[in-house]
């Protein structure tokens, strides 16, 4: 069952929904790579006069800003708002339900949030109740804070990840719990990631590839930060192709994140996500491939 909720995570998308949701450590998607290409010249001075020529001193070039200071903002039609609630399947038995919401701020910031909870009758002997929230800047959907709330079954852990791009590095906390009302803990470890800057969560890297073309065999890849460690996210657009759901019937693009590495969806089996084919790039369906079958998460409603 917690392969089931996983999805949930998977709605954080691991597609890289990375996780599945650059190509070097230090590449940007196909938005950011735009920027890339447009480096920053170093500034130019004006004529001195000749007051200012018979001065043995002169002023120095601007130092050029980071390159994740200087994405561009996001404006995609979710930016304002958006909430999707997914139905999560195995086969033919519903498992749980999944939420994914975006609230905008007035500060150049926005939350997101995810919750997954299996239903009634399998909380009953297996209680899922998974929470996470992700601080992202408007500009390149860089993520400042990812926090992730897991209760499944007796396992209960909280983890923890803040980004300081200004000192190339990513300070990760987890805590296992053995009682989370009395606090009680079982194991906790802290790390710190090297980055180069424009690294991304997975639920950043899921928001980001909404933003892309997503042109049928075209490839994007992305460097994230996830499970102790730092690793490459790739996403490969298939085909588009028009899906049936019981929301109706929508043409979609059909994408697959891919990990090169450990990272939250590895052992899950293959990703694939359809965006609806617009601007509004809704994900509709998620589906993970696995041994004992398929599991699905399912748009059910769309604020």
């Amino acid at each position: 069952m917690k392969r089931v909720l996983l999805l949930g995570l998977v709605l954080s998308f691991s597609s890289m929904a990375a996780e599945s949701l650059v190509s070097s450590s230090s590449a940007l998607s196909q938005s950011a790579a735009t920027l890339d290409k447009q480096s920053l010249s170093s500034a130019t001075l004006e004529k001195p006069s000749p007051s200012v020529l018979s001065s043995s001193s002169a002023s120095a070039p601007a130092k050029p800003l980071p390159k994740w200071q200087t994405l561009p903002e996001i404006s995609a039609p979710w930016m304002k708002g958006e909430r999707l609630e997914y139905e999560l399947s195995w086969g033919f038995i519903t498992a749980g339900y999944a939420t994914i919401e975006v609230k905008a701020r007035n500060d150049g910031k926005s939350e997101i949030y995810t919750y997954a909870t299996a239903n009634k009758t399998v909380n009953k002997f297996y209680p899922v109740h998974d929470t996470v929230f992700t601080l992202v800047r408007n500009k390149g959907l860089m993520t400042d804070v990812f926090r992730k709330s897991l209760h499944e079954g007796t396992f209960h852990n909280k983890s923890l990840i803040r980004f300081d791009r200004n000192a190339k590095r990513a300070l990760l906390s987890d805590t296992v719990f053995k009682d989370p009302v009395k606090h009680v803990v079982k194991r906790s470890a802290d790390t710190s990631v090297t980055i180069e800057g424009l690294e991304h969560s997975i639920m950043s890297a899921f928001y980001l590839v909404r933003t892309l073309p997503l042109k049928e065999g075209a490839t994007s890849r992305f460097s994230a930060v996830s499970g102790k460690k730092r690793y490459e996210l790739k996403v490969i657009v298939h085909k588009r192709e028009t899906i049936k759901t019981d929301l109706g019937s929508f043409k979609t693009v059909k994408v697959e994140p891919v990990l090169d590495g450990d990272g939250i969806f590895n052992s899950s089996g293959r990703i694939f996500i359809w965006f609806t084919d617009d601007e509004k790039r809704i994900p509709v369906l998620m589906q993970c491939e696995i041994a004992l079958g398929s599991i699905k998460a399912e748009l059910t409603k769309v604020k």
